[in-house]
């Protein structure tokens, strides 16, 4: 690992301003408090609910479970670094950070897939649906999703490891983001750079593909077996998504135990709010297609 005299790196955060510092800090202490506590009630939910006890809710739960661990990789130091002088990150911390960034958001990737692939079965081969997805197939795709998650950062860190960093040593960020650090090394890094850019988007563009293929392939279903009311319905609901996907698209992860927790507490109107989940669902893709 040679990052020679480089033991640390220097972040520089957010914003500037001393005034800003303490109303930022409070607001993301906020949310990030209310996603863990709504990712945890999720949890809760499930593992306390014995009709819960089915694979759907065990995808569910795991997509929780990802969901707290994407928001806990950088943003408590992230708070914190609020009220610091000096952010500064050591090398192995700025490593592990870009680490378990690539592998929560590859896991969770493949995740959603999973879940859009249950839905898939579940409303369009009904009959097929208890032989096809047993809870030993459920399990599968979860060891599945964490194993590509795996894959992928290690396919994005196993030659930054080796880059050589002698300076300067400034992200502008709050966290170490990989095509910035690499930024800082002493090598051209063209050719890395190239490879890191078109295996991520290979990867994510096949995901993003069959995630929106087998949604659209819902939705049509549903348009076909759904009665004339029913489509008033979700019409309706329609138009509170688009107002949900605004903030969405801003505050992702606190979001999202808030739309599941939703879910299962009005487990009867599942029909009518899959619509709203299966939208939400690929704006999560798309906000993951982001970093990833």
């Amino acid at each position: 690992m040679e990052h020679e005299n480089m033991s640390e790196f220097v972040l520089l955060g957010l914003i500037d301003s001393p005034e800003l510092q303490i109303f930022f800090f409070v607001m993301f202490s906020f949310f990030y408090l209310m996603t863990m506590l709504g990712n945890c009630l999720i949890l809760l939910m499930v593992l306390s609910t014995p009709h819960l006890h089915s694979p759907m809710y065990f995808l569910l739960s795991n997509l929780s479970l990802i969901d707290m661990c994407l928001s806990s990789f950088a943003t408590p130091k992230m708070i914190m670094d609020f009220l610091a002088q000096h952010k500064t990150i050591s090398f192995e911390g700025c490593i592990s950070q870009i680490f378990f960034l690539h592998l929560f958001t590859g896991t969770e990737i493949v995740l959603l897939i999973s879940m859009s692939f249950d839905r898939y079965i579940a409303i369009c081969k009904p009959l097929h649906y208890s032989s096809i997805k047993s809870q030993r197939v459920f399990v599968g795709l979860v060891v599945t999703s964490c194993t590509v998650g795996f894959l992928h950062t290690v396919s994005q860190l196993a030659f930054t490891l080796y880059l050589p960093f002698c300076g300067p040593n400034v992200i502008d960020s709050f966290f170490c983001d990989l095509p910035l650090v690499i930024q800082l090394a002493c090598i051209d890094i063209y050719v890395l750079g190239i490879f890191m850019i078109s295996t991520s988007g290979v990867i994510a563009l096949i995901s993003f593909l069959l995630l929106l293929t087998s949604y659209i392939i819902v939705l049509v279903t549903i348009k076909d077996l759904s009665s004339t009311g029913s489509s008033k319905a979700f019409s309706t609901y329609f138009l509170v998504d688009k107002f949900l996907s605004l903030f969405y698209t801003i505050l992702t992860l606190f979001l999202n135990p808030l739309i599941y927790t939703l879910r299962l507490l009005r487990e009867a109107r599942e029909k009518i709010l899959l619509f709203c989940l299966l939208t939400q669902n690929i704006l999560t893709q798309l906000h993951s297609l982001v970093v990833f």
